[in-house]
Order: C-alpha cells, then sequence, then structure tokens
C-alpha cells in the first residue's frame, strides 16, 4: 500500500510509495539482510524472520570451497520461495574475479528457482585492512556486467563523483558506505552521503558500518532509500530482537524523512501561548 494512502498530506510527494524498486523490481521492505557472522544458521535464520528484509544477501566467493558448513547450510535450507536473494562479490579485489563472481552468482540463483535473478552486489575490495571499496575497479566491473544485463547494486566509499558515474552508466542503485565494513560507527560520512542522496535519481542504499536502529533511522530521515545490515545484527548480544529493531528504524526513519521535521531555533520556544493569562 503506498504511503500517501494510509497518511494524510502525503499525497503530493515525489517518491512517496513504500515499496522499495530497484531494477524494476518491487519489493516491500526497505531493509536488506546480510548472512556472514551469525554463530548459527539457526539464529540468522531467526534474525532474518525478526528483520523481514527485502532481500539477503550471499557472498558467493566464500560459498565454493565451505562443503556443508554452516553457511551452506543457510544456503540451502533458507525459503528462497519468499526470499530474494542477492549475491554479492565480497572477497573479490579486481574487477575480473568479481565479475566471474557475479556470474556464478547468477548459476546459484537459477538453482535456487530464481531463473530471472541477474541481481548482483558488486564489491571489488582489494585493500584488506581498511576494506575500501576500489573506485576504478568497481566502475570497470559495474560497466561490463550492466552490458550483460545484469542489475548491479555497487558498494562505494561516499564519493559523490563515482556515485554520479555509477548512475550514469546504468547501475541500479549506489551504496555509499557509513562506516568502514564490521566497524558499527554510525554514519560517519553523513555529509557525503547527503550530497549522494540529493543528485541522485536511482535508489541510494547506506551499506557497512550501521550499529544500532538509531543509526537505521538517521540513514532513512535523510532520504536514504534503504539500509543493509550485517554486523549489528549478527553480533549483537540478542540478534533477533536486533533485527526487529532495525526494521522498525528503517520504518520510522522513512515516516521521519516524509514528515519533515521542525527547523532548529537558537533560543528556546513556549509550546502554550503566553498572552491572554491572568494576572
Amino acid at each position: 500500500m503506498a504511503l500517501s494512502n494510509t497518511i494524510p498530506g502525503t499525497e503530493n510527494l515525489i517518491g512517496d510509495e513504500s515499496n522499495l524498486v530497484i531494477g524494476g523490481k518491487s519489493f516491500n521492505s526497505r531493509l536488506m539482510l546480510g548472512t556472514g557472522k551469525y554463530e548459527s544458521a539457526d539464529i540468522a535464520m531467526q534474525s532474518i524472520e525478526a528483520a523481514s528484509p527485502s532481500m539477503v544477501t550471499v557472498a558467493i566467493r566464500r560459498l565454493q570451497n565451505v562443503g556443508t558448513t554452516k553457511k551452506y547450510s543457510l544456503l540451502k535450507t533458507l525459503p528462497w520461495h519468499s526470499l530474494f536473494l542477492l549475491p554479492n562479490t565480497a572477497g573479490c579485489t579486481t574487477a575480473e574475479e568479481a565479475i566471474r563472481i557475479a556470474s556464478l552468482g547468477h548459476e546459484i540463483c537459477k538453482k535456487l528457482g530464481q531463473e530471472g535473478n541477474k541481481f548482483v552486489k558488486l564489491e571489488v575490495i582489494p585493500d584488506p585492512h581498511h576494506l575500501f571499496p576500489d573506485p576504478f575497479g568497481t566502475l570497470k566491473a559495474a560497466e561490463y556486467l550492466i552490458n550483460k544485463n545484469y542489475v548491479v547494486l555497487p558498494y562505494i566509499y561516499p564519493d559523490p563523483v563515482l556515485a554520479k558515474q555509477l548512475e550514469e552508466i546504468g547501475c541500479a542503485t549506489v551504496m555509499p558506505l557509513g562506516s568502514p565494513i564490521g566497524s558499527g560507527q554510525g554514519l560517519q560520512n553523513l555529509e557525503n552521503i547527503q550530497i549522494i542522496i540529493d543528485n541522485a535519481s536511482i535508489p541510494v542504499v547506506v551499506d557497512a558500518g550501521i550499529g544500532t536502529a538509531s543509526d537505521a533511522v538517521k540513514a532513512m530521515e535523510i532520504g536514504a532509500s534503504a539500509v543493509l545490515v550485517n554486523s549489528a545484527i549478527a553480533q549483537a548480544k540478542l540478534p533477533n530482537l536486533m533485527a526487529k529493531s532495525i526494521s522498525l528504524g528503517v520504518k520510522s526513519g522513512r515516516y521521519a524523512y516524509f514528515a519533515r521535521r521542525m527547523r532548529k531555533a537558537n533560543y528556546a520556544m513556549p509550546s502554550s501561548p503566553i498572552f491572554g493569562l491572568p494576572v
């Protein structure tokens, strides 16, 4: 149901749909979920159920040699008739490697019954310490995959110039990091992310660095289309509860974005009238 059908005053807003649309496909949640770092497949499944994400992302490169480990078990046991798989190229250090892994991801989607799924979360990360994405490798791989009819969701440092270049060559989204992967530092690049959002004609998904629900709220309040979360949930003391909390935070931030916050003032303003009071 569209937001304008449920909240008076949003009828004339642009882009006020409640569904997230990427690559022509509509999703009823603006939360994407990673599947790494969970203690067990059961905990991951509980968290996914609590979060009700639009899609779940799986690192295809790390599935190649895992045999019957927990991650492989999770891939085989998740209900793919109701979940949408977003294969990612995490662990790839070059554009060529990412292209090869993207192709493998598509084959896995077909085996899971999602024949038409050519989505890929594109990551090209040569730096093993800071895990910052390679802008040149990302741009090169994205251009190739787009020409092969993939729906490309590139993970990037929050560089407004690169974000616009990726949009112009046909990426379905851009996914700027809030702070380094797995750091839980929140939105340390807020100004750059805001510029990317303001200049984008495609969805902007804040990815990496979210540590708790308030970070998700902030990302959505400034106009992000969605957030992708993994470590904040998987490494919480109670992952399923954090999953629910962040899911609610995404919705809360989306509503706040449309509500438009009050203007800040440099002085106090009384909330009750001071005129006409008895003396």
